[in-house]
């Protein structure tokens, strides 16, 4: 790769923050770092500091919600930043947008960058739609006869024709989002900055907001970097993607690993079990425990594409006289929804239980899901009319894990093996 194709180069970047305060938040600290600054030294206060983990109390003051990041953004690319709340994400987008600077590290980038990271983000309330359009194109150096030019694109693509000469104050987010990000994407800056607005907007528009940054990357030849938690629109939308958590990069490099990395960071397991009182449930069943099991009945997280995987849940009746069917639901490491499946002919449909402990297992074959990482919902339902009476999401997980074999539908072929599923047909 030439230098001359790197849009954006970050390097080294780190943000420290004191906690509770503003700035060093003492007399005697601002002081410490003149002494230091003057003397040619480190400042002292980057040594000390923790990472960015919410979950656990500190000993420190200080804390780092980023640490050392480093990569590349090549001209024309789509990359997804991505992690869970807390990450740091947020924190690299307003670095790279300038609205604040880093601690330590450099930024080096080529062109105009334009960001939408909150709902009003560089709106001036009291203006109109239409004078914020010419501020904002004002922000991004360019001339009145330019923005001029695109003027009737950004509102046709906006929806806000009727109240373009309407003060901002008066927007609702979804329109505020819908102009904030038609004024970026047509005033043609070299990079986009998307974070996570978009979510603000209807199915519609997040759909139309996509294509745009589509065309804008691959047809215009412009760089997008995208935050988002929607893993269906990162994977549809980006070509590489970064992965942090706690403030650092954690993986780089193509983006349905990028995504794949995000989903092994969360806690997955392939066995889960709850006491009665806090099961999840309905008035007259708690299910108590969920075991993903291997070939051999031992309880494994990690399965070989030929090998059947099992999944029992463990329910107790707490009502007799009900009757009521079985749900699963299966999807994916990228949240698409593989399949569902009905216990359609149960015996529980037309003979109640009696209180007490009982099981069901549903098997799903081998060389049928594709290679990658897998979450499962539970369901009770009823029938005549159709009711789902409770759905545990993301209960257990389990990973399948490729070979190659001539018992598998790979065969001999070590490359890429796209699809969502892999089933081994018969060929005739």
């Amino acid at each position: 790769m030439s230098t001359k194709d790197i849009i954006l180069k970050v390097e080294n970047i780190s943000k420290q923050y004191r906690l509770g305060q503003v700035g060093t938040g003492t007399l005697s600290h601002d002081l410490n770092r003149w002494w230091h600054q003057v003397r040619g030294k480190e400042d002292p206060y980057l040594k000390v500091g923790e990472v960015n983990n919410r979950n656990i109390k500190g000993n420190s003051d200080y804390v780092w919600a980023l640490q050392d990041i480093t990569f590349e953004v090549e001209k024309g690319e789509v990359l997804g930043i991505i992690g869970k709340n807390g990450a740091g994400k947020s924190t690299l987008l307003k670095i790279l947008s300038k609205v604040t600077s880093p601690t330590t590290g450099s930024i080096k980038s080529r062109g105009r960058i334009a960001s939408l990271l909150e709902v009003g983000t560089g709106f001036n309330p009291e203006l109109t739609g239409r004078e914020n359009i010419y501020l904002n194109g004002a922000i991004l150096g360019m001339t009145k006869k330019e923005i001029a030019s695109k003027l009737d694109e950004i509102i046709e693509f906006s929806g806000c024709e009727r109240y373009i000469d309407t003060p901002v104050k008066r927007y609702s987010s979804g329109m505020t989002v819908r102009l904030a990000f038609a004024v970026a994407a047509f005033l043609e800056p070299e990079i986009l900055v998307v974070d996570e607005v978009l979510a603000v907007g209807d199915a519609e528009f997040q759909k139309k907001a996509i294509g745009k940054m589509q065309d804008i990357s691959r047809g215009e030849g412009r760089t997008v970097l995208f935050v988002s938690h929607n893993m269906a629109a990162v994977k549809s939308l980006c070509t590489k993607g970064v992965v942090l958590e706690y403030g650092k990069v954690v993986f780089s490099g193509d983006i349905d690993d990028a995504i794949d990395e995000y989903f092994r960071n969360a806690d997955q397991t392939a066995s889960r079990e709850w006491q009665k009182e806090n099961a999840p449930g309905c008035d007259f069943l708690k299910l108590l425990k969920v075991n993903v099991f291997a070939s051999g009945q031992e309880v494994s997280l990690n399965h070989s594409i030929s090998d059947d995987i099992k999944i029992e849940f463990t329910y107790e009746i707490l009502k007799e006289d009900q009757l009521f069917t079985h749900g699963f639901n299966l999807f994916n490491s990228h949240n698409i929804h593989i399949f569902s499946s009905h216990d359609k002919n149960s015996e529980t449909l037309t003979t109640p239980l009696k209180k007490g402990i009982h099981k069901k297992t549903i098997t799903i074959p081998g060389n049928f899901l594709a290679e990658g990482g897998y979450t499962c919902s539970f369901a009770i339902m009823r029938y005549n009319p159709f009711h789902v009476e409770f759905q545990q999401r993301d209960i257990v997980a389990f990973n399948v894990i490729d070979e190659v074999s001539t018992n598998t539908v790979r065969g001999n072929y070590s490359g890429h093996f796209p699809g969502v599923i892999r089933p081994q047909l018969n060929w005739e």
